[in-house]
């Protein structure tokens, strides 16, 4: 499968424009870093310059201008002695065809090129606060043409933040993204069925992990889309626990939260499962409580219902569960009013996905109330991709049974709001206690 469509990546760029109205926009990708010495880390380019573009090189900048409906990329020169050393460069004149700009430029006359540009432009869109490099670049851009204000030349009166008009636009994704979506959940799921059928007590964690690994980059995947979770035991009531490094014991629960980018997009599954293929009662109990909130939630993900629905469906079905097993006493009101369940579950049910793990978008709206500054949650709509990640972790506490001691649980997809309800993603993962236990029997 291509991860690049010209039509696709033009089209965004057009539409931006469009919201733009006029004015120019300035989107630089992310710079190459070094992790030691002269080793980098593995490059990987902003989310926000390639949702534009479909450009993976470094030393980037695409620049839109509204009112004349023009792209322009600046990139890296065609280097035959670079290519040697670091691969393959398309230089400008090849990225302009291949990627469909109106002009193409070397990134080393940017300076120049980018001074005529900004002259007499009304408004600026940029992400002022993201990088003071950057910051400091645009500034020196600017205190160049204020000097040639006797000349008649002006700079732009407004300065706008270019993410708040990306983000609305990356929030519904197109056939385009589905597809690679799609693709990126099966590889993932497939991974963690895999993981399944190899796990055993004694084991290490990160040969569970390595196993992951694996399958992402055996199916085309590039990178895992986040530091995968392997926790074993105790360890996976630490929602962020990524040591991977404890050896597995028999009894224990196995909870894995990975996923894998695949051209740029990123799956985000998890699920928790017995290292010896077998739930005794108390992790049955708990294991099945997250299970049917996790169903409660993804009913609520549809047209017709609003952000914070999932969550408040999730969270009436573990109170109500928390009580029947003596986490929690008293009414499922006075449970809720008082936070007396966040002990036992303290995060929120899930976050948009799609070319960030954690994917850009608002959660809330301005409200058409009278007072000021209000907001609402805002209504799910088609195209919208999110994840639905309830769980339950319990540390020993006196007020805790001790059968529920080291119990950590999160079971997660990858759903996406359709104009009838919802798909879920990631639905090849088996989940079922029936379904986990048939798995690794086999």
């Amino acid at each position: 499968m291509s991860a690049f469509n010209i039509q696709e990546f033009s089209a965004r760029r057009h539409r931006l424009m469009q919201l733009m109205g006029n004015g120019i926009a300035i989107v630089p990708t992310a710079p190459e870093v070094i992790r030691n010495r002269d080793s980098h880390y593995p490059y990987r380019f902003d989310s926000y310059f390639y949702y534009l573009t479909g450009f993976k090189e470094p030393e980037a900048v695409v620049v839109l201008i509204a009112e004349q409906s023009k792209s322009i990329l600046f990139c890296r020169d065609k280097d035959m002695e670079r290519e040697i050393w670091d691969g393959f460069r398309y230089g400008a004149d090849a990225a302009r065809e291949t990627f469909g700009f109106d002009e193409a430029y070397s990134i080393s006359e940017l300076d120049a090129v980018m001074t005529k540009l900004l002259a007499n432009q009304p408004k600026l869109y940029f992400s002022l606060g993201e990088s003071p490099v950057w910051d400091q670049r645009i500034t020196s851009w600017l205190n160049v043409l204020r000097t040639q204000a006797r000349a008649g030349i002006s700079v732009p009166d407004d300065i706008a933040d270019v993410r708040k008009l990306l983000d609305e636009m990356r929030l519904y994704k197109s056939p385009f993204e589905l597809a690679l979506m799609q693709r990126s959940a099966d590889i993932a799921a497939g991974a963690h069925n895999r993981a399944m059928q190899f796990t055993r007590p004694g084991q290490m964690e990160y040969e569970v992990e390595a196993e992951f690994l694996h399958e992402f980059y055996r199916n085309g995947a590039q990178a895992p889309a986040y530091t995968s979770i392997v926790a074993s035991g105790a360890n996976a009531c630490t929602l962020h626990y990524n040591a991977n490094n404890t050896q597995i014991k028999d009894g224990d629960l196995l909870l894995i939260d990975a996923g894998c980018e695949l051209d740029g997009y990123a799956s985000d599954i998890t699920r928790t499962f017995p290292a010896n293929g077998r739930f005794t009662a108390p992790q049955k109990d708990l294991y099945e409580l997250v299970l049917s909130a996790q169903a409660a939630a993804i009913a609520q993900v549809n047209p017709t219902q609003h952000w914070n629905a999932p969550h408040e469906a999730a969270l009436d079905v573990l109170i109500q569960g928390f009580i029947d097993l003596k986490l929690c006493r008293g009414s499922k009101e006075a449970v809720l009013d008082s936070g007396a369940y966040r002990q036992f579950y303290m995060h929120r049910t899930g976050h948009w996905l799609g070319l960030d793990v954690h994917d850009a978008g608002e959660y809330q709206s301005k409200s058409d109330g009278k007072k000021a500054g209000a907001h609402t949650w805002r209504k799910l709509e088609p195209g919208m991709s999110l994840t639905v990640e309830p769980g339950c972790y319990v540390r020993p506490a006196e007020n805790v049974p001790e059968h529920f001691w080291n119990i950590g649980i999160r079971i997660e997809d990858d759903v996406l709001v359709t104009t009838d309800g919802c798909k879920v993603l990631t639905e090849k993962a088996v989940k079922t206690v029936s379904e986990i236990e048939a798995l690794m029997r086999h």
